[in-house]
């Protein structure tokens, strides 16, 4: 597969960003090699700068769950645009999609519209420890919350190294109130508590793990921090940027029945375009201005653009309900795929997210996720990549399905990745 055009672009890039790109896990860094540019999408597909066809399992990280450019979001969007781009001001589209979530997730009584999961993580940690009145936060290894400079510690990548920041630039006093304990470990967690059984004023989870790679919670490991939080007065935050509607319509709350505090969305719930949104409960949230004393404005919160394409995408799937289980019974049939083709790997899944690990053992936290082969990875990665698969450029992150895929789209990938594991043996 020629990528000609690609390199061009790549090493034009390469003078104007940082590595070439605007956002690191696009340089193929890991993995090696030239990323290449997509030109447009379409469906389950997407199409670079050279004219080449893949078939997509990133998905835009997610957001696509309705396949690349559909129709009714696309012309929504459209719509929208003709209206006006940005108003700094209330519209009556924020309302009906506040109205939307609100439906979807009752636990999100009160919201804020932000532009980013980045931006919706930090300002619920702030409200939390502007509700609280404490300053320490539990996050876990390997759970990645945004680049805000107090949760960037183990955040999906580098080696343990107590709390000191992941990053250069963030001061280690950033990081001083960011405690960390193991993800699915609970005696990690209880040490802490017992530890600070008063200054923890918030536990920030992504309910189902999916920045080291896909790790599902194990049974009863959501409602022990339900619980455990609940007995010390720390307020439960579910970072929802990747499961919220992608697990359901509930996100993954609904799917495990466990209620967190406040929650945070992104993602789908701007049909793909830049989208935040944090919320809770109601006596928690007015403590956000103008209301209370939390601080938090945003110029493009409550995009009229990105509200648009995301009542679209919501409505559409209010009224498709069965996506979710065909999505789920198709990756379903990947992970199969996967697992007989490999059998000396590890394949997690959880609705329709799945990752590959190249590791016999179980992967069920940040430290087993680590042992993985990534050389194994990025050669699994790039024979794909070279017949049309598209597939995460890391081993550390996940693979998501859309209502686009087909039944052909699966079999015709579960027949390349049967191909790929005999060019690894």
């Amino acid at each position: 597969m020629k990528i000609e055009e690609s390199k061009v672009l790549f090493e034009k890039s390469r003078e104007y960003f940082p590595g070439g790109v605007n956002s690191p896990v696009r340089a193929f860094g890991s993995v090696g090699g030239v990323p290449v540019f997509v030109k447009r999408a379409s469906g389950s597909h997407i199409y670079d700068e050279d004219g080449n066809e893949y078939i997509d399992y990133v998905n835009s990280w997610g957001p696509c769950i309705l396949g690349h450019a559909w129709g009714p979001v696309v012309e929504a969007v459209r719509e929208a645009c003709l209206d006006g781009l940005s108003f700094g001001a209330p519209t009556r589209k924020e309302l009906v999609l506040g109205g939307l979530i609100r439906e979807c997730m009752p636990s999100m009584e009160m919201m804020r519209m932000v532009s980013s999961g980045t931006e919706a993580v930090m300002s619920a940690i702030r409200a939390a420890r502007g509700y609280t009145g404490r300053d320490k936060i539990i996050k876990f290894k390997g759970c990645y919350h945004g680049h805000s400079d107090g949760l960037l510690v183990k955040a999906g990548s580098g080696a343990l190294t107590g709390s000191a920041p992941d990053s250069a630039g963030v001061p280690a006093s950033y990081t001083e109130h960011t405690l960390l304990a193991q993800y699915n470990d609970e005696s990690s967690v209880k040490k802490l508590f017992s530890e600070y059984p008063d200054d923890i004023g918030a536990l920030v989870v992504e309910p189902v793990a999916a920045n080291m790679g896909l790790v599902p919670p194990k049974p009863g490991f959501l409602e022990f921090l339900r619980d455990i939080t609940a007995k010390y007065g720390t307020l439960l935050i579910f970072d929802e940027v990747i499961t919220g509607f992608r697990m359901g319509l509930g996100g993954a709350q609904g799917y495990y029945g466990v209620v967190p505090d406040l929650t945070t969305l992104g993602k789908i719930a701007g049909g793909g375009m830049p989208m935040g949104v944090y919320g809770g409960k109601r006596e928690i949230m007015e403590v956000v201005s103008p209301l209370g004393r939390v601080y938090q404005a945003g110029t493009l919160s409550g995009n009229p653009v990105a509200t648009a394409a995301g009542i679209a995408t919501i409505r559409a799937l209010m009224e498709r309900p069965e996506i979710y289980p065909t999505l789920e019974e198709r990756a379903g049939r990947l992970v199969k795929s996967l697992r007989e083709a490999l059998p000396d790997t590890w394949v997690n899944q959880a609705g329709s997210l799945f990752s590959l690990f190249f590791t016999k053992n179980p992967v069920v936290d940040y430290d087993t996720a680590l042992a993985s082969d990534t050389v194994k990875y990025g050669i699994f990665f790039h024979y794909l990549l070279d017949h049309g698969i598209y597939t995460a450029p890391s081993q550390f992150e996940i693979l998501f399905l859309s209502a686009a895929h087909t039944d052909e789209d699966i079999e015709k990938t579960c027949g390349i990745i049967k191909k790929a594991a005999g060019s690894l043996s």
